[in-house]
């Protein structure tokens, strides 16, 4: 694909200056990738002599170079070949005399010291940090110590750090630390314990994210509930959670292990519809389902994830560990094969350490990245993409690539450039890929379309996602009811973000006239905007039209309805509300029924406002199922539905016990 043109005509960078950084005002500083090439270097050093017989001395030696800071010692410890080497690097250190431990050094030999099961000496750091022994090191959160507990396996530690935590809130701790007091019950097979979690997790207001699906999709295969696992990963597009690589390789290679070759291919199909790059962990799955027929365009898969021939090896040598490497960046390290012993290894490369260095995209940054010839493979073009911080430094880097010897972008790497883009709101240049891809024939993926909507909702370009609605058929080719649910629902949120009110209302109305009727969750979302607004009459007629459909109002969409009444002076229809709700079988929070008797007391309405205290003397401070924060992602009926799918599995087993 030739995006020459697009690099030339494109104002959008030419505002952004080139010019080098310069140090006092004079004298130009290292530039930013010949440190890091350097440093990569030196970590291809230290990661070597790991891995041979060196005596100690060798390893100080290279600790003792100029070059050897934070930053190296901390990569070279996490790709330390085993906790005893990283350990024995440590204790290399201490004959440094110039080497000081920041955090990151500290975090990365705690999370060594975890892996390893080491937790008494796990938490004589952990105390050692917090009580300020280090200099410059901040105390550890709570949430690094849950990780690394969690590392060790040490459940009990995990809990109290966790409860320590809770006391200091004023509410739930987020969702990664449920994710991991989960993951931890499944792995010491508490599979009770783990599915009270869910429910605690739901009844709490945290919001379950990709993650948390993960474990419990992880959980259900182990167990070998393969059925449920799909059922629950099949809900995720509509309750807006992104599935991920690692729930795809999952099921893939469950499937594929148990012979079930045909539901692991509609997998990859929807894998690629997902936009999602294969990882190398699925090759042996995807081989299987090549040899019992299914070849078409999956050899493309199959190629993405065999070992590159062009990115050459690094290796120790048993005469020298200190002159063998030549260069160790992604492509160009090489050795004297005659003196390479048999250990090798592709040469260190961190993406966000290389984007970080390019974040200053000058003459002197091209060149030195010209000059260290990596291979531009487009898994590593995404993760550059990914980690670069300015898409003005995305897009020229994306541009500057694009004219690298052997080098194509692909439906993958467009995709990434395409969400950078749309995040920070760069209609012009979102618009002109688009038209290059349909050029070229490409088609994305409606998860990326998506994003672009939901970006352009950030940066308040809400005609520029009414136009990528329009046109999601061109774009990513014919798309399911549920597809256009997805992306109607994505629009309407960032129509509201946009304050398009008259235009969200002529798109829900066009929907319905097509037969699609969003869901439930964005219906709530929609009645909490407009009651914002003081829009009642609109309230009132999304309200009618949800009644209208298929769909049941939940708990939140009445507490919705009855607080927006309140706050506009219609406390008799915000007790029409409340009735109605209990004659449904909710019950609403007590924040949401104080607003209601207060309301009542203002406008007089007294015996009514004592019935409402009667009725909900027992109600407590929660409202199950039905959580704020829940607008245009997930219902309470789904989040009912994944529970109960979860928790029947288990519950089943337990009754056969």
């Amino acid at each position: 694909m030739n995006f020459n043109s697009l690099y030339i005509i494109n104002r959008f960078v030419k505002k952004f200056s080139l010019q080098a950084c310069h140090f006092s005002g004079t004298t130009r500083d290292v530039n930013k990738v010949d440190l890091y090439l350097q440093r990569a270097k030196v970590i291809d050093s230290i990661r070597l002599c790991l891995r041979s017989n060196s005596p100690d001395s060798s390893l100080v030696n290279l600790l003792s170079c100029p070059g050897v800071g934070s930053f190296v010692v901390a990569n070279a410890l996490r790709s330390a070949p085993s906790p005893e080497s990283a350990l024995s690097l440590i204790e290399a250190l201490r004959k440094v005399p110039h080497f000081t431990h920041t955090k990151h050094t500290l975090h990365a030999l705690a999370k060594i010291l975890a892996k390893s099961g080491q937790t008494g000496k796990l938490r004589a750091l952990v105390d050692a940090m917090n009580s300020g022994k280090f200099v410059n090191v901040f105390p550890v959160s709570f949430m690094d110590r849950m990780r690394w507990y969690a590392a060790a396996g040490d459940l009990d530690e995990v809990i109290n750090v966790w409860e320590k935590w809770r006391v200091t809130l004023d509410k739930h701790p987020c969702t990664e630390s449920y994710n991991l007091v989960m993951k931890l019950f499944v792995e010491k097979g508490l599979d009770s314990d783990a599915v009270k979690l869910l429910s605690r997790m739901i009844e709490e207001g945290a919001l379950p994210n990709c993650r948390t699906y993960t474990v419990i999709i992880e959980h259900l295969v182990r167990s070998g509930y393969l059925d449920s696992a799909l059922e629950i990963f099949q809900m995720l597009p509509l309750i807006r959670i992104k599935r991920t690589l690692k729930q795809y390789s999952t099921l893939v290679d469950a499937f594929a292990h148990t012979d079930q070759l045909e539901t692991a291919k509609i997998l990859l199909h929807e894998m690629q519809a997902d936009g999602i790059l294969p990882g190398r962990a699925m090759r042996l799955s995807l081989q299987k389902i090549k040899e019992f027929g299914f070849v078409d365009d999956k050899e493309e898969l199959l190629l993405e994830m065999m070992p590159d021939q062009r990115i050459k090896s690094i290796g120790y040598s048993v005469i020298s560990h200190e002159d063998d490497i030549d260069d160790e960046d992604e492509g160009s390290g090489s050795v004297n094969q005659d003196d390479v012993a048999e250990f090798h290894l592709k040469p260190w490369l961190d993406p966000a350490a290389l984007a970080g260095a390019l974040q200053q995209w000058g003459p002197d940054e091209v060149s030195a990245l010209q000059d260290a010839n990596f291979v531009w493979t487009n898994r590593l073009v995404c993760k550059l993409i990914r980690n670069f911080n300015s898409p003005e430094t995305a897009w020229l880097f994306f541009c500057w690539v694009t004219h690298q010897p052997g080098y194509v972008h692909d439906v993958y790497t467009i995709s990434r450039m395409i969400t950078k883009l749309a995040r920070e709101g760069c209609v012009q240049l979102v618009d002109q890929l688009l038209f290059k891809i349909k050029k070229e024939d490409m088609r994305l993926s409606v998860s990326t379309i998506r994003l672009v909507i939901d970006f352009y909702g950030f940066s308040r370009k809400g005609d520029a996602a009414l136009s990528i609605f329009h046109n999601a058929e061109t774009i990513c080719g014919p798309l399911s009811q549920n597809s256009q649910l997805v992306l109607c629902s994505s629009l309407l949120r960032t129509l509201m973000k946009c304050q398009m009110n008259t235009e969200a209302m002529d798109i829900l109305e066009e929907m319905i006239m097509h037969g699609i009727f969003t869901d439930l969750q964005t219906f709530s979302g929609l009645m909490h905007h407009y009651a914002l607004q003081g829009d009642m009459k609109t309230v009132q007629r999304l309200f009618v039209m949800v009644q209208q459909s298929d769909l049941e109002p939940d708990a939140y969409m009445f507490k919705i309805l009855i607080c927006a009444y309140c706050k506009c002076g219609r406390a008799a229809l915000a007790l029409r509300a409340f009735e109605d709700m209990k004659n449904s079988g909710f019950m609403t929070d007590a924040a949401s029924k104080e607003l209601l008797v207060k309301s009542l007391w203002k406008e007089g309405k007294l015996r009514e406002a004592a019935a409402v205290e009667e009725v909900s003397e027992d109600i407590g401070d929660s409202i199950p199922l039905a959580l704020p924060g829940h607008l245009y992602t997930v219902s309470a009926a789904d989040l009912t539905r994944v529970h109960k799918i979860y928790s029947c599995c288990f519950t089943a087993n337990e009754d056969k016990i």
